[in-house]
């Protein structure tokens, strides 16, 4: 089954804290959700851009993604 990684970009001075503090909130909403999600992670683009992500089963994505909104999506792997 494709994985699929959904998005959340930060920009501007903080990116890179905004986002670590996201990721928090993503596992949070998995273990509130009992989801099967192992997945997460924080990524430094630059000093300006940070960004967020889960990895879910393409089949299970459209539920998370209308829950959670991100910014983007691609595939995983």
């Amino acid at each position: 089954m494709r994985k699929l990684k959904l998005i959340w970009d930060f920009h501007g001075p903080d990116a890179i804290k905004i986002a670590q503090h996201h990721e928090i909130h993503l596992k949070e909403y998995i273990q509130l959700e009992k989801l099967d999600i192992t997945i997460t992670g924080f990524e430094t683009i630059s000093n300006v851009h940070a960004l967020a992500y889960l990895v879910v089963d393409e089949a299970n994505m459209k539920p998370i993604r209308d829950a959670l909104k991100p910014h983007r999506g691609q595939v995983y792997g």
